[in-house]
Parts: C-alpha cells; structure tokens; sequence
C-alpha cells in the first residue's frame, strides 16, 4: 500500500454529506453524523475528526479527542491522554492498512490512548498494541476499555 496521509476533517457541510457514505453511520455507536452535526451548530475551529481521503473519497475516519489530566483513571503518572472513538474503514477499503494509519497517527502524539472497542473488533486493537484495562465497575459503567501505552507510562491500579 502506498504511504496514505490522515488529515482533519472539516467541520462543515460537506464533511455532514461524506459520512452518510459509510454503512454505519446511523449506528449509536459510530454516530459521528451527529457529532459532527452538534461541532458545524457550535462552530468549533478545532476538529476532532479525522480522516483518510483515497482520491476524493472518504474512506477511514475516527474521532480523536484529547482528554484532560484531571480527568485521568487510567494512566501512571496521570496525564493528557487521547480518546479515540468511532474508527471506521468503508467495507471496500477495509484490510488495505487505513485503519492502522489511523491508530499510527493517534499513537503518534505520544499520549496514552483509551478507546472503546466495538463487537468483535478485539483482534484488530490487540495487533494495533492495545490491551484491555482492568475494569473498575464505578470507571467503566459497564464499558470494556481499551489501552495504549506509550513508553514510561503505566496503567493505573484500580
């Protein structure tokens, strides 16, 4: 596969008509369509989406948010960590390396990441480096979470 380039994606109109390309856009768990929707109504400059373009079609997309160190349950020592949501590759584009573009371009921020995986896409995040987080009943609300760690950093004890 040729070297593929994630980028932002804008928060606008067009980007709103992109994600109706993909099958799962609808789903509660990839509802990026309306997180999207909610960022184009409050006009952020920041956009947490990103994407992998293949001509001019989206084709891989995640949310990426970076969380606070206040707010970290996760990580030793506490820290900035990301969040990566929703990662999606179109049915045709799948197994062709975007989705590890995707994770590649997250770890590259050198931050711990916590993510929630979706039905049976364990074996993807394992072969990506993640490892499931001892679960907290109080943390995790009846999640599955998923980590990253970079170098130096350690989950937390629960």
């Amino acid at each position: 596969m040729t070297k593929v380039k994630v980028q932002p994606l804008l928060v606008n109109y067009k980007t709103l008509e992109e994600f109706k390309r993909f099958k799962e856009y609808g789903h509660q768990e990839l509802a990026m369509f309306e997180d999207l929707q909610s960022n184009i109504v409050e006009n952020d400059s920041e956009s947490p989406f990103f994407g992998i373009y293949f001509g001019n079609a989206l084709v891989a997309r995640m949310s990426l948010y970076r969380v606070s160190k206040k707010y970290d349950h996760y990580f030793q020592p506490p820290q900035d960590y990301l969040e990566l949501w929703k990662l999606e590759v179109l049915p045709d584009y799948q197994k062709q390396g975007f989705g590890k573009a995707l994770v590649d371009f997250a770890k590259s921020f050198q931050l711990p990441i916590k993510t929630n995986p979706r039905v049976k896409s364990d074996n993807f995040w394992e072969k990506m480096g993640f490892q499931k987080a001892m679960y907290d009943v109080e943390r995790d609300l009846g999640e599955n979470p998923l980590i990253w760690l970079p170098s130096g950093v350690e989950e937390r004890e629960v």
